[in-house]
Protein backbone atom coordinates (compact mmCIF):
# COMPACT_ATOMS: atom_id res chain seq x y z
CA UNK A 1 0.00 0.00 0.00
CA UNK A 2 1.06 3.64 -0.20
CA UNK A 3 3.60 5.14 2.25
CA UNK A 4 1.49 6.55 4.79
CA UNK A 5 3.04 10.17 4.45
CA UNK A 6 0.80 13.03 4.98
CA UNK A 7 1.46 14.07 1.17
CA UNK A 8 -0.28 11.01 0.39
CA UNK A 9 -2.90 11.33 2.77
CA UNK A 10 -3.54 14.88 1.55
CA UNK A 11 -3.27 14.01 -2.10
CA UNK A 12 -6.66 11.15 -1.50
CA UNK A 13 -8.12 13.82 0.78
CA UNK A 14 -8.44 16.32 -2.03
CA UNK A 15 -9.10 14.30 -4.92
CA UNK A 16 -12.16 12.53 -2.78
CA UNK A 17 -13.59 16.44 -1.55
CA UNK A 18 -13.27 17.23 -5.41
CA UNK A 19 -15.39 14.69 -6.75
CA UNK A 20 -17.52 14.68 -3.89
CA UNK A 21 -18.21 18.39 -4.79
CA UNK A 22 -18.95 17.15 -8.09
CA UNK A 23 -15.69 17.67 -10.35
CA UNK A 24 -16.64 16.44 -14.24
CA UNK A 25 -16.10 12.43 -13.77
CA UNK A 26 -16.34 9.89 -16.61
CA UNK A 27 -14.79 6.14 -15.88
CA UNK A 28 -14.10 5.86 -19.64
CA UNK A 29 -11.78 9.20 -19.61
CA UNK A 30 -8.12 8.89 -18.90
CA UNK A 31 -8.26 12.00 -17.28
CA UNK A 32 -11.64 11.93 -15.19
CA UNK A 33 -11.49 8.82 -14.10
CA UNK A 34 -10.75 7.17 -10.73
CA UNK A 35 -6.92 7.54 -11.64
CA UNK A 36 -6.83 10.24 -14.05
CA UNK A 37 -8.24 12.54 -10.67
CA UNK A 38 -5.85 11.33 -8.47
CA UNK A 39 -3.16 12.24 -11.12
CA UNK A 40 -5.38 16.10 -11.45
CA UNK A 41 -4.53 16.40 -7.64
CA UNK A 42 -1.16 15.39 -7.80
CA UNK A 43 0.22 16.36 -10.93
CA UNK A 44 -1.63 19.73 -10.97
CA UNK A 45 -2.56 19.27 -14.79
CA UNK A 46 -5.95 19.02 -16.22
CA UNK A 47 -8.22 16.43 -17.64
CA UNK A 48 -7.69 17.36 -20.77
CA UNK A 49 -3.43 17.27 -20.63
CA UNK A 50 -3.66 13.69 -18.71
CA UNK A 51 -6.01 12.31 -21.19
CA UNK A 52 -3.92 13.38 -23.94
CA UNK A 53 -0.58 11.99 -22.09
CA UNK A 54 -2.68 8.54 -22.17
CA UNK A 55 -3.74 8.43 -25.71
CA UNK A 56 0.39 8.45 -27.00
CA UNK A 57 -0.17 5.09 -25.96
CA UNK A 58 -2.65 2.11 -25.96
CA UNK A 59 -4.47 1.24 -23.27
CA UNK A 60 -6.83 2.56 -20.12
CA UNK A 61 -4.89 3.28 -16.70
CA UNK A 62 -4.37 -0.95 -16.36
CA UNK A 63 -2.46 -1.09 -19.18
CA UNK A 64 -0.64 1.47 -18.89
CA UNK A 65 0.84 0.95 -15.10
CA UNK A 66 1.66 -2.39 -16.91
CA UNK A 67 3.56 -1.10 -19.86
CA UNK A 68 5.11 1.83 -17.63
CA UNK A 69 8.88 2.17 -18.29
CA UNK A 70 9.96 5.20 -16.10
CA UNK A 71 13.07 5.99 -18.82
CA UNK A 72 10.64 5.42 -22.11
CA UNK A 73 10.33 9.63 -22.13
CA UNK A 74 6.25 9.30 -22.38
CA UNK A 75 4.55 11.59 -21.28
CA UNK A 76 2.25 9.48 -19.51
CA UNK A 77 5.23 7.51 -18.24
CA UNK A 78 6.58 10.88 -16.67
CA UNK A 79 2.68 11.43 -15.49
CA UNK A 80 2.93 8.12 -13.40
CA UNK A 81 6.48 9.38 -12.16
CA UNK A 82 4.97 11.75 -10.42
CA UNK A 83 2.20 10.00 -8.55
CA UNK A 84 5.32 7.22 -7.90
CA UNK A 85 7.72 9.54 -6.43
CA UNK A 86 4.82 10.66 -3.72
CA UNK A 87 4.70 7.48 -2.24
CA UNK A 88 1.90 5.42 -4.53
CA UNK A 89 2.73 2.51 -6.11
CA UNK A 90 1.71 0.90 -9.23
CA UNK A 91 -0.50 -1.87 -7.74
CA UNK A 92 -2.29 1.43 -5.64
CA UNK A 93 -2.81 3.15 -8.79
CA UNK A 94 -4.49 -0.41 -10.58
CA UNK A 95 -6.75 -1.06 -7.50
CA UNK A 96 -7.80 2.36 -7.64
CA UNK A 97 -9.31 2.17 -11.01
CA UNK A 98 -11.06 -1.18 -10.32
CA UNK A 99 -11.41 0.24 -6.49
CA UNK A 100 -10.12 -3.70 -5.33
CA UNK A 101 -7.33 -3.17 -2.86
CA UNK A 102 -8.78 -5.89 -0.77
CA UNK A 103 -7.51 -4.08 2.65
CA UNK A 104 -9.35 -0.76 1.70
CA UNK A 105 -12.56 -3.37 0.86
CA UNK A 106 -12.40 -4.35 4.12
CA UNK A 107 -12.06 -1.38 5.75
CA UNK A 108 -15.85 -0.19 3.76
CA UNK A 109 -19.00 -0.77 5.90
CA UNK A 110 -20.04 -4.28 4.52
CA UNK A 111 -23.84 -2.72 3.41
CA UNK A 112 -21.72 -0.72 1.16
CA UNK A 113 -18.93 -3.04 0.24
CA UNK A 114 -20.89 -5.68 -1.55
CA UNK A 115 -22.69 -2.96 -3.67
CA UNK A 116 -19.52 -1.18 -4.89
CA UNK A 117 -19.12 -0.07 -8.01
CA UNK A 118 -15.32 0.91 -9.78
CA UNK A 119 -17.40 3.56 -12.35
CA UNK A 120 -19.50 5.37 -9.29
CA UNK A 121 -18.34 8.75 -8.04
CA UNK A 122 -19.70 7.98 -5.07
CA UNK A 123 -17.95 4.60 -4.21
CA UNK A 124 -14.84 6.14 -5.43
CA UNK A 125 -14.78 8.83 -3.20
CA UNK A 126 -15.73 6.60 -0.33
CA UNK A 127 -12.96 4.34 -1.22
CA UNK A 128 -10.91 7.19 -1.13
CA UNK A 129 -11.56 8.53 2.02
CA UNK A 130 -11.22 4.73 4.05
CA UNK A 131 -7.71 4.65 2.25
CA UNK A 132 -6.75 8.19 3.31
CA UNK A 133 -8.44 7.00 6.62
CA UNK A 134 -6.16 3.91 6.64
CA UNK A 135 -3.31 5.24 5.96
CA UNK A 136 -3.79 7.83 8.72
CA UNK A 137 -4.12 5.48 11.53
CA UNK A 138 -0.80 3.68 10.18
CA UNK A 139 1.21 7.06 10.18
CA UNK A 140 -0.38 7.80 13.48
CA UNK A 141 0.43 4.54 15.38
CA UNK A 142 4.31 4.94 14.32
CA UNK A 143 4.26 8.69 16.51
CA UNK A 144 5.17 7.91 19.81
CA UNK A 145 4.94 10.90 22.77
CA UNK A 146 6.87 10.88 25.48
CA UNK A 147 4.73 9.89 28.94
CA UNK A 148 6.66 12.60 31.14
CA UNK A 149 6.27 16.14 29.69
CA UNK A 150 9.19 18.46 30.91
CA UNK A 151 9.12 22.55 30.84
CA UNK A 152 11.70 24.93 30.40
CA UNK A 153 12.57 26.52 33.43
CA UNK A 154 11.31 29.79 32.31
CA UNK A 155 7.91 28.89 31.19
CA UNK A 156 7.46 27.15 34.73
CA UNK A 157 8.43 30.63 36.45
CA UNK A 158 6.37 32.87 34.31
CA UNK A 159 3.33 30.74 35.55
Amino acid sequence: MAHSTFPVIQALRDTAQRLATQAPYQWGHMGSCNCGHLAQTVTHLTKAEIHSRAMQRYGDWERQLLDYCPTSGLPIDETIDEMLALGFTRADLSHLERLSDPAIRAAIPFERRNAMRHNQRDDVVLYLQIWAQLLEAQLLSTIQLPLEITFPAELVAAR
